[in-house]
């Protein structure tokens, strides 16, 4: 026990200290059983006595603390007391744990109804609320989280209400007034509420009590930005720039590019440069960079545009090199974690960060490249170089396949093509893109083996390209080959599944092969992806039309109809549908709706012509077959129907004078001869004998050559004749059965007063609009041609005496 005590010499005997590393023998417990004091002290109450000062100091050896020895004071020691008192040893048992006291006494309750529990439990509530309103925010739900906002603002006037009353005005929580405030203000903007923002915002602001609040100031320039108000904005980013220190380099730099764009906005182009000046000269960044370069091209000032390019090229990423997420060998243990860091949260964001990067550069090089040279050929040049020697190397490439798009839009043809032939020896990506490119070209001049070539170098250069296996299965379409197009854009789907031009693709080529079902399954997938396109829309309605469901196509030509309601084809379309199911009235008002828009459909005026004869309104067909006249001046039976309508109307003067008109242009006409005898009968004119001696000569020259045509006529299944005498008899041919032609025929042959037959049939049916595949094109996604409107071709028919169906 006492191998480790160290006695100091005695040096001085005056020592103060001196005898505090010597043996008492009291404290030997060993031997206290033999101790006789210690035993009679136990056992009797001698032990309590207070021993004198003698005889302490004799027995411990040393002075007592405090006393006087030889005329010098003992010094007090830092030695604390065990904790035991005399009081509480006197009359009990040797106890030092306290064991006999029993357990120990229950713990207070807290009063729940006192005034400082109440409010701690409303100060967690506001919390919770303030918590629950971001939560809601972040969840897009707006109208929830401003409610959740209110409702903490209000708790939290209860709250400093009731701290006021309990305590002093200096503890209240400021910190949970400021968070309720501006969780408020935020939810106030972001449900556009700017007004009732702005307000909670200057409450914030006038506060002096809230510290660095005078930073909002820049919520409130944007709030004022959004509201267009860009003077106030301008305004409030400069109070807000004055309020924060230069420590806060990054914020400043923030608030100088807002107020960049601001100036931008209200065409201060000159303040807006020096803003972005000053940022591109302490903290360059992409943003400050690009808008830069906006400002001088508003000014149009070419060698600014040039440095400020140069700047927006030499801004650092800051992004580690890919090289990094390369194996160096063939560790397991290397190989895990580089797979693991390869698409973690840092790499995506260095991918976003690149990805923005590469659009400013485009962006900014397709802007500048066509003024900053005397030609965009040479500026685009221009731009490749410098990209060149920059970090951004791979942009090169893209720039030179945009040099050629611009060309196409010139109408430049031969020089596109000679741009993008220029990559045939480059890298298998670039290669790719370019081939794909020239395939489209060639495929939409209609060079077919030109276009399938370059599909096919496409496809060699880079198999996983999704365009390039879509124009191969376009040249393949062209042939005629369904079976294998449908492979090609079957395997462009598989290697890129938002292909939406693949997708059309095989729904045309489905519907090609009469596989209804099939095309009608990819468009419903396409319309499922694209919800507004209007030629999936009118792809499937007329996948309806052809498997014979009416009100199906009815349905889905209206959804097209609300998406393009200046579709004339559409319009028509629809009318048709309705006509076949036997509703005049609707049929009606799409077809006006459609003359409308469109007023040069023949079918629609022929329609709308035979309608108003059915209802005998014959005045008011009189102006659309004028127009088909007018559309078609060399087919004299609109012209002949006019005649007939004015007639029918009671106008026989006015009929006479057409009929004579129509002589005059058609004098071979037979139909118009005899009307004019017949009215001249009627009324009793001195032409009718010179009508008649024409009529006749031209029924027996009719006759003849009848005669000669017989054998032929016979022998080729009785084709429809043609009017000898007719201006208009080399028109188009007639429509096969079911054409819409035929059907307004039977419509006009199904009016009254039979005796005057009239027929009129178009030479082509209304078919689909969108038929021919198209692929992915050089700059924007699939769109689908739009439908011609073909000027129908009527060819002519026998007409009796009333020009009335037959």
């Amino acid at each position: 026990m006492m191998e480790n005590v160290h006695l100091a010499p005695e040096t001085d005997e005056d020592d103060l200290y001196s005898g505090y590393n010597d043996y008492n023998p009291t404290y030997d417990t060993e031997e206290l059983e033999n101790d006789t004091a210690f035993q009679q002290a136990v056992k009797t109450s001698h032990g309590r006595r207070p021993p004198s000062k003698t005889s302490l100091a004799s027995s411990m050896g040393r002075p007592m603390t405090g006393a006087i020895q030889d005329g010098v004071t003992r010094p007090m020691t830092a030695v604390r007391a065990a904790g035991f008192t005399k009081a509480a040893l006197r009359g009990s048992a040797f106890d030092p744990l306290g064991q006999s006291r029993g357990p120990a006494p229950p713990l207070e309750a807290r009063n729940e109804d006192s005034p400082e529990e109440k409010i701690r439990q409303l100060e967690k509530k506001v919390n919770e609320l303030v918590e629950e309103s971001c939560i809601a925010n972040s969840c897009g739900d707006l109208k929830l989280a401003l409610e959740k906002a209110k409702d903490a603002g209000r708790k939290e006037r209860v709250l400093v209400r009731q701290r006021e009353q309990v305590t002093s005005p200096e503890n209240i929580n400021l910190d949970l007034t400021y968070s309720v405030l501006f969780n408020l203000a935020s939810q106030y903007s972001a449900n556009e509420m700017y007004p009732e923002a702005l307000n909670t915002y200057q409450v914030i602001v006038k506060n002096k009590m809230f510290s660095n609040a005078g930073r909002l100031k820049v919520n409130m320039g944007n709030i004022y930005l959004k509201q267009r108000n860009y003077s106030k904005a301008i305004k409030f980013y400069r109070m807000a720039l004055d309020q924060i220190p230069s420590v806060h380099k990054e914020m400043r730099i923030k608030i100088m590019q807002n107020i960049g764009v601001t100036f931008i906005k209200t065409g201060q182009y000159s303040d807006a440069i020096n803003s972005f000046e000053h940022i591109m000269s302490v903290a360059p960044n992409l943003k400050a960079g690009f808008n830069l370069i906006l400002s001088y091209f508003a000014v149009g000032d070419r060698e600014k545009m040039k440095k400020a390019f140069q700047k927006l090229i030499a801004v650092p990423l800051e992004t580690d090199e890919d090289g990094k997420y390369i194996s160096p060998n063939d560790d397991p243990h290397t190989n895990l974690v580089i797979e693991a860091i390869k698409n973690d949260h840092l790499r995506q964001m260095e991918r976003e960060r690149k990805a923005m990067a590469e659009k400013y550069i485009m962006t900014a090089a397709k802007l500048i490249a066509p003024v900053i040279e005397t030609s965009f050929a040479v500026g685009y040049d221009w731009c490749v170089e410098v990209v060149k020697a920059s970090q951004y190397v791979e942009l090169a490439n893209d720039l030179e396949i945009n040099k050629a798009i611009m060309y196409l839009r010139q109408k430049d043809f031969n020089q596109a093509v000679e741009t993008l032939k220029m990559f045939e020896k480059k890298d298998s990506s670039v290669k790719s893109a370019a081939a794909t490119n020239l395939s489209l070209l060639y495929y939409l001049e209609n060079e077919f083996s030109q276009a399938s070539s370059y599909a096919d170098l496409a496809v060699n250069s880079d198999r996983y390209n999704p365009s390039a296996l879509t124009n191969k299965g376009n040249t393949v379409f062209a042939n005629g080959d369904y079976e294998k197009a449908a492979e090609f854009y079957k395997e462009a789907l598989r290697n890129d599944s938002s292909c939406t031009e693949a997708l059309y693709n095989i729904g045309l080529t489905c519907k090609k092969l009469n596989r209804l079902d099939e095309a009608l399954d990819c468009f419903l997938k396409l319309h499922a992806i694209l919800r507004n396109s209007a030629q999936v829309l009118y792809q499937i309605a007329n996948i309806y039309e052809l498997m014979e469901d009416p009100n199906q196509a009815m349905e889905w030509l209206m959804q097209l109809i609300s998406v393009v309601p200046t579709d004339s084809r559409a319009l028509s379309k629809l009318g048709g549908l309705y006509d076949s199911e036997g509703d005049k009235s609707q049929a009606f008002q799409y077809y006006y709706e459609s003359y409308r828009y469109f007023p040069s459909n023949i079918e629609v005026i022929e329609w709308l012509g035979a309608y108003y004869i059915d209802t005998q309104f014959c005045e008011k067909a009189i102006q659309y077959f004028e127009r088909a006249s007018l559309i078609q001046p060399t087919q004299v039976k609109w012209q002949l129907m006019v005649a007939s309508c004015f007639r029918r109307s009671g106008n026989y003067q006015k009929a006479l004078d057409t009929y004579k008109d129509i002589h005059r242009k058609f004098p071979e006409n037979v139909e118009c001869l005899r009307f004019l005898v017949r009215l001249c009968t009627d009324i009793g004119l001195k032409e009718v004998q010179e009508y008649a001696t024409k009529l006749k000569r031209l029924e027996k020259m009719k006759e003849i050559r009848e005669q000669r045509t017989k054998p032929g006529r016979d022998g080729s299944g009785g084709p429809r004749g043609r009017r000898d005498g007719s201006a208009g008899s080399d028109g188009g041919q007639n429509c096969g059965a079911g054409s819409r032609g035929e059907r307004l025929s039977a419509q006009l042959r199904a009016l009254p007063r039979t005796e005057e037959p009239y027929d009129s049939s178009s030479n082509k049916e209304l078919d689909a609009s969108y038929v021919d595949p198209l692929g992915p094109q050089i700059e924007r996604p699939r769109t689908a041609a739009k439908k011609r409107v073909d000027e129908d071709d009527f060819a002519d028919e026998e007409l009796g005496d009333d020009l009335l169906p037959e």
